[in-house]
C-alpha cells in the first residue's frame, strides 16, 4: 500500500458462498499474521469510478444513473469530494430501480464485504450509545 506497517492483500477463493470465502481469507490472514488488524474488506466503499470499473461502463454512465436522476437512493456514506457509497446498496438499487443487469456474484461479494466492514466499524461502538440510537431509529 505504500505505507509502512500496512499490507493490502488480494484473494481468489472458492467456497459455497461469498461470506464463507471472505471469512476464510480473514481467518487465514489472522493465522499467518496474528497481530494483523483488518481495516477494510473490499469491494465495499466505492466512488463513481469504482462502480463504473466493476460494471464495465463509463464513469459518466454511472454518474447519470446515480447522481443526475435526483433519486433519494442510494444514500452515500459520505457526500462530498469524493462521494462514497456502499457497493452492495448501489448494486441493489441499480437492479431494483434501473433494472440494470447486476452480476449475482458481484452483489454477493459486495454484501459479504459490507458485513465484514460493518463489523469492523462496530468494534469502536459504545454498546449503551448503540442501544439508545437503535431505540431512536426503531
Amino acid at each position: 500500500m505504500g505505507r509502512r506497517g500496512r499490507l493490502a492483500l488480494e484473494f481468489t477463493r472458492e467456497a459455497e458462498n461469498a461470506a464463507r470465502a471472505v471469512g476464510s481469507a480473514v481467518a487465514d490472514v489472522r493465522a499467518a499474521v496474528p497481530d494483523a488488524v483488518l481495516t477494510e474488506a473490499s469491494p465495499d466503499l466505492v466512488g463513481l469510478t469504482d462502480v463504473a470499473s466493476l460494471l464495465g461502463v463509463t464513469r459518466q454512465n454511472v454518474r447519470k444513473l446515480i447522481v443526475c436522476c435526483d433519486a433519494r437512493e442510494p444514500v452515500p456514506v459520505h457526500a462530498g469530494k469524493p462521494t462514497i457509497w456502499r457497493l452492495a446498496r448501489v448494486l441493489r438499487w441499480l437492479a431494483r430501480e434501473k433494472r440494470y443487469p447486476i452480476s449475482p456474484e458481484l452483489l454477493e461479494v459486495a454484501e459479504a464485504t459490507m458485513q465484514v466492514n460493518l463489523a469492523v466499524e462496530a468494534r469502536d461502538a459504545d454498546p449503551r450509545a448503540q442501544a439508545e440510537i437503535a431505540a431512536l431509529l426503531a
